[in-house]
């Protein structure tokens, strides 16, 4: 039961994460720079906070209680993710919602998944075990799975003239768009090890009373932080640059809407690592790498599905549908692997 949660609460997380892009398409007459960091103080500073203390007995005395060492190395962490969540918006500009997740998250899911247990040491523990062996194989799949996903988008970008692309996505731009995701997704990997890094910060949350289920939301308020200032210092040089300062009050703009907009991006945003923490904490201590596996894969399948809904795959072959969905087929089956091995573990 435990592993169904696990699964139910990560699919949550990732649809969270999958739409919150869906509200920065209502933004009008503002920068990209200029609603992205609106967004970002919901889903950086105001969330974290608000939720970490509905829901953390003790928040601020947990915080207070860890090392330096534990602060200054999540807090690193999360700036290190900053450079990966601010170039993930950059990557859905050039890309597209499907094809954009599909690259960028390709990459997190592998570094995010694979390289803590090799860090701790514990891989050959867990090839050792059937419950590793199925959860692992689930991460195979999974990356086999974005990889085709990631073929898929390839082969459309082929297919479609600039003309079909663009009508879709006004900003195409392939090349650009790879490379950017390619780093976005190995920053965003840094994710995992915030989390990680912030663990006494959780175990202090969880000697205070607060429920296993909410510990993590201990660590989010310290490796936010982190994040905002990444995406801050260069929204703000961005804003310098375009000399789009006047945004956050030009009245010609439809002003309540795009802070509203902007708002709901950033909280469903925060939402994906509310329900990744539940998510964890159902899956257990033996098998929580492959939460991050599950995270990305939801992530993939419900940008895909929007990337689909909103007519991004247009004018495609259907040799290049059946592409797309195989990997999503791929990514689906990945997910009840690693349910098993956590069934299995539970055993």
């Amino acid at each position: 039961m435990n592993a169904f949660f696990g699964i139910f609460f990560h699919f949550l997380g990732g649809f969270a994460s999958g739409s919150f892009y869906i509200p920065y398409r209502k933004l009008q007459g503002w920068s990209w720079e200029s609603g992205w960091i609106v967004g970002g103080v919901a889903s950086w500073i105001l969330a974290p906070w608000l939720f970490g203390w509905l829901t953390v007995t003790g928040l601020t005395d947990s915080i207070g209680a860890a090392d330096t060492q534990t602060i200054f190395y999540t807090v690193l962490f999360g700036v290190l993710w900053g450079f990966g969540g601010l170039t993930y918006g950059l990557t859905m500009r050039y890309l597209g919602v499907s094809l954009g997740v599909a690259v960028a998250l390709g990459f997190c899911a592998a570094f995010g998944t694979l390289i803590p247990p090799v860090w701790e040491g514990r891989l050959g523990e867990l090839m050792a075990t059937a419950s590793g062996q199925a959860t692992l194989l689930g991460v195979v799949v999974c990356l086999i799975g974005i990889a085709v996903s990631g073929w898929a988008g390839i082969l459309k970008e082929r297919e479609l003239d600039p003309a079909q692309q663009k009508a879709a996505i006004k900003e195409f731009d392939l090349r650009k768009g790879l490379l950017v995701g390619t780093f976005c997704g190995i920053m965003s990997a840094c994710f995992a090890f915030g989390l990680a890094a912030g663990q006494p910060i959780a175990d202090a949350a969880a000697a205070q009373g607060t429920d296993p289920l909410w510990k993590n939301n201990a660590i989010l308020p310290v490796l936010l932080i982190g994040g905002f200032l990444t995406n801050f210092v260069w929204c703000m040089i961005l804003n310098r640059r375009n000399r789009s300062f006047g945004d956050y009050t030009n009245r010609t703009a439809p002003l309540k809407n795009n802070y509203g907009w902007a708002l709901v991006a950033g909280v469903t945003w925060y939402f994906q690592f509310f329900f990744y923490g539940m998510g964890q904490s159902k899956l257990g201590k033996s098998l929580d790498f492959a939460s991050w596996t599950l995270h990305m894969a939801f992530i993939i399948t419900v940008g895909t599905l929007w990337g689909l809904y909103y007519k991004e795959w247009k004018g495609v072959s259907a040799r290049t549908m059946r592409w797309l969905y195989a990997g999503l087929g791929l990514i689906i089956f990945s997910t009840m692997l690693i349910g098993y091995g956590s069934f299995l573990s539970g055993r």
